[in-house]
């Protein structure tokens, strides 16, 4: 595991927020940030609910609201909720060489298909946002399963 920096612990928590507004609007509590070192270039959070968008999840919110990018080394994506199978193929598609998880308990599976094309994943187990999935799950099943296409 590499070495976690002040800003990863910041921009990790920024998901956790932005999980929060999902949830506090209605919908499913994933959020994600795009960051390049101690800059960040943007945030977002899912929006299926929100807006009746099937693909608007937490990542891909994030990805569109930072617009054209030239390249992506050299940044990470930070996300309160391990990526489905689309979000993880993004992520392989840009080359985003890092990926921060947050919670890989409530959902997981995709971490050895992005270390199996490059991509660094580290898993920060944190407190807050396996706490607030959890709740999720348990007060929402039926929204929950149709995310998931369970």
């Amino acid at each position: 595991m590499s070495n976690l920096t002040d800003w990863d612990h910041r921009f990790a928590e920024l998901a956790f927020l932005e999980a929060k507004k999902s949830a506090d609007n209605g919908g499913l509590p994933i959020g994600s940030v795009l960051a390049e070192g101690e800059r960040l270039i943007s945030s977002g959070h899912n929006q299926r609910v929100q807006h009746g968008d099937p693909i608007a999840h937490g990542e891909m919110d994030c990805l569109r609201k930072a617009g054209r990018q030239k390249s992506y080394r050299g940044m990470t994506l930070y996300t309160s909720l391990s990526p489905c199978m689309m979000c993880s193929g993004t992520i392989v598609q840009f080359k985003i060489p890092r990926v921060i998880i947050n919670d890989t308990k409530n959902f997981g599976g995709n971490e050895e298909f992005l270390r199996s094309h490059g991509v660094e994943v580290i898993d920060l187990a944190h407190a807050d946002s396996i706490a607030l999935m959890a709740r999720f799950i348990k007060e929402n099943p039926a929204l929950w399963n149709e995310d998931i296409m369970e």
